[in-house]
């Protein structure tokens, strides 16, 4: 009863009342309602205030108080009263806390609404990103013989947030030029951008050029539509063409046209756009700021971006994540990390530019470090992170890890995008588990020719190279067209079989059916797979007739076949011009002189190790990664920096000597060394492979896979122990070397020898 009292004590509010009453009023129904609409009625230093029901309506803060406000309205006998209902209709179509079924509801009641109410409708689905919605009431007010006004149209269009239907928006725009609003600036800067957003930039360049030029939203809206369709050298021609009409930018489209210019590479003109900041034509904001320091982050400028960000007066985390993917991209990981460490606050884009940075320096262990601190902060990682700790992953062969981060993805629902998907699977196939590859494959809705070459290639190193073949045919009549790197995994596979003959047909094929032109890498390829069959002569002349120069990966691979057929001739030949090549390339020289051992050329062996030395080359020493448990053990040859180290010497040794019960012989044919044969055993058992192997042995359970990443070529020996140890300890292995996989079944190995 008291409610319904103060009820009518509102409704009077309509009237004039006195400062001192009113103060009373107020402060009974807001005793009596705390959350009512009543505690709108601002107290003014005006003695006398006057507050009419559509004044109400406009001071309400959210839709609930707009309630209020109705339910008086209707108590009053008001419910159809036009200006009251455009004014609730106004609130929830312009309100952030606006509500449009509430607004129809309304809607609906009014008798021969105004255009000015149809506009606030059509303004409200608009803003609520529901374009159709919009399109339905105007077609409603079309129906009604309402003639559209000159606000119409833009509010119509000002919804298109997100591509909508091509034809919609046409049909729209054959509406503009019936009803002769095809000038109308507002209207055109509309449907600029509508077309961008459906992808018909030269449809809004035909609006912009029938455009008066004169609004600088129109050339902002069309500048921006180049950017969105990367015409990046478009937009850099309108701001030409802004700068000889004299009209002056904004912040918005010195914004846009640094985004252009920094995909163009173009620092001569950014300095230009950088001038109107200087001589305060454009004031400077935060956006812009973070524009300026990324156009010359991404010329390599960093003392200038460095110089702008330290005088900038507000900085965010898109300025710091900047500078860090600045130093980033030069290489200066450390000092990117100095500055990310300075960060006052980070998101996943930040943490992801310093993870990406260590990826690229392959400073994995680094970046598993940082992605556990990542975890810490509990900054949820996207799908680009991802990519990068897939990456590490599959470097590592770390598949325990691997698994992890894809039962996250899946259990955080992270988008799993083409590209994230194409990372899934590279990581399975380099940690040597094929099957899961395929799994993964057969679970993406779709495939890009990344997606394709990642397959051909795994399958090829897994020595699955049939297999391999059959995908890239596959390839072929799904219409996806094979690019350079699809052709150097095909080339891998017929290596790996030794399909001498098929190999060379496709790399005809590269240019005759695909039009690809061979690159250094395909020569490479085709040398090492003639090398390896030992047509050592014909790759020598592929090598000569070379339409580009020879690299090191190409005298490489004839190098790497004189060792497998021990020419000392030839190896002699490739190893000077790769030695003319780099200098410094110690593995050059241990090639040369396993050759010379095993061939027993002692005196050349002799005098090759003196160059070493004199001229100080050092050899990359051998070492093997092995995953344990989610965490990463690194053995170098002669390791004895493990904590387990006595354990794993006294394994190595037990199995050893099992091994050579079974009838296992040393191969010390390779063995650089003048030496004595006890001497290059034990040289061959301090082989970072067997150390991996022992403490697997020694950790891990009875019949699991055994997974192993070494960074060299895998020695004769080291294959003939592991095929030993997964017959005799009934263990399957997979070892990664610097050329392939070696998956160790029951005695025999997925290279069949040849590697």
């Amino acid at each position: 009863m008291v409610i319904s009292n103060s009820l009518r004590v509102l409704s009077n509010l309509t009237y004039t009342f006195n400062l001192a009453f009113h103060k009373k009023v107020v402060f009974l129904i807001a005793s009596l309602c705390p959350n009512k609409v009543f505690q709108l009625a601002h107290l003014h230093s005006s003695p006398e205030i006057h507050l009419p029901l559509h004044s109400l309506i406009e001071r309400c803060k959210s839709i609930d108080q707009v309630r209020q406000i109705h339910s008086v309205i209707i108590q009053k006998g008001l419910t159809f009263d036009p200006m009251l209902c455009s004014n609730i209709i106004a609130f929830c179509s312009t309100s952030e806390s606006g509500d449009m079924k509430y607004a129809r509801s309304m809607f609906d009641i009014m008798h021969e609404p105004g255009v000015f109410v149809w506009n606030k409708m059509i303004k409200g689905y608009s803003r609520e990103n529901s374009p159709h919605n919009a399109v339905s009431i105007y077609r409603e007010m079309l129906n009604n013989n309402v003639q559209p006004d000159n606000y119409t149209f833009p509010f119509l269009l000002k919804g298109f947030t997100r591509a909508v239907s091509l034809k919609l928006g046409r049909s729209i725009h054959a509406h503009i030029c019936k009803f002769g609003f095809e000038l109308n600036e507002f209207v055109q800067h509309a449907l600029i951008h509508m077309y961008c957003l459906c992808g018909q930039v030269d449809m809004a360049r035909g609006v912009f050029d029938l455009s008066g030029k004169s609004d600088i939203l129109i050339w902002n809206a069309m500048i921006s539509g180049y950017n969105r369709s990367k015409r990046f050298g478009e937009s850099r021609k309108l701001f030409f063409a802004m700068e000889e009409k004299q009209l002056q930018p904004s912040s918005v489209t010195l914004v846009s046209v640094i985004s252009a210019l920094s995909q163009l590479k173009d620092l001569d003109t950014g300095i230009r756009v950088h001038q109107y900041v200087k001589d305060y034509k454009v004031q400077s904001n935060l956006v812009l700021d973070n524009a300026l320091v990324d156009l010359y982050v991404g010329s390599g400028k960093m003392d200038v971006a460095l110089g702008l960000f330290q005088c900038m007066k507000h900085k965010d985390v898109i300025s710091w994540t900047t500078i860090v993917k600045g130093f980033v991209n030069i290489g200066q990981v450390d000092l990117a990390r100095k500055y990310f460490d300075q960060m006052p606050e980070r998101d996943n884009i930040s943490w992801t530019a310093m993870i990406d940075g260590y990826v690229k320096e392959n400073r994995f262990k680094d970046v598993l470090i940082l992605f556990r601190e990542m975890q810490a902060t509990k900054i949820r990682p996207d799908e680009f992170t991802m990519v990068s700790i897939l990456t590490t992953c599959a470097h590592l062969g770390a598949l325990e890890l691997g698994e992890w981060i894809k039962a996250y993805i899946d259990k955080h629902k992270i988008k799993v995008d083409i590209h994230l998907g194409n990372a899934v699977i590279d990581m399975y196939f380099k940690c040597g588990s094929v099957e899961k590859a395929l799994m993964m494959l057969s679970q993406m809705p779709c495939r890009d020719k990344f997606t394709w070459t990642v397959i051909i290639i795994g399958l090829a190193t897994n020595g699955h190279e049939r297999e391999a073949l059959d995908i890239f045919f596959e390839m072929l009549r799904s219409s996806e067209t094979p690019d350079d790197v699809t052709y150097i995994g095909v080339l891998s596979a017929c290596t790996h079989m030794g399909m001498v003959d098929e190999g060379k047909r496709f790399f005809a094929n590269m240019t005759s059916q695909h039009s690809i032109q061979p690159n250094v890498v395909h020569y490479g390829c085709m040398v090492d797979l003639l090398g390896r069959a030992g047509l050592l002569e014909e790759a020598y002349e592929v090598i000569k007739n070379m339409p580009v120069k020879p690299n090191s990966i190409v005298w490489g691979a004839l190098l790497g076949a004189c060792r497998i057929h021990k020419d000392v001739q030839m190896a002699e030949i490739a190893a000077q011009q790769l030695l003319q090549l780099e200098p410094g390339n110690g593995a050059v020289y241990v090639v040369l002189c396993n050759i010379y051992a095993a061939c027993k050329k002692w005196e050349n062996l002799r005098e090759t190790r003196r160059i070493m030395m004199d001229r100080r080359i050092k050899k990359t020493p051998g070492c093997s990664l092995i995953e344990m448990h989610g965490i990463v053990h690194e053995f170098v040859a002669g390791d004895q920096s493990h904590p387990q180290c006595k354990s794993i010497y006294s394994k190595l040794a037990e199995f050893i000597e099992e091994l050579k019960f079974a009838g296992y012989v040393p191969d010390t044919s390779e063995v650089s060394l003048d030496i004595g044969e006890e001497e290059k055993e034990n040289s061959l058992n301090r082989h970072s492979e067997k150390l991996a192997i022992a403490f697997a042995l020694i950790n891990s359970e009875p019949g699991s896979t055994i997974r192993i990443v070494k960074n060299l070529r895998i020695c004769a020996d080291c294959h003939h122990v592991a095929k030993l140890i997964s017959r005799l300890y009934n263990r399957k292995l997979i070892i990664r070397d610097r050329t392939r996989f070696h998956h160790f079944v029951q005695g025999s190995c997925s290279c069949k020898g040849y590697w």
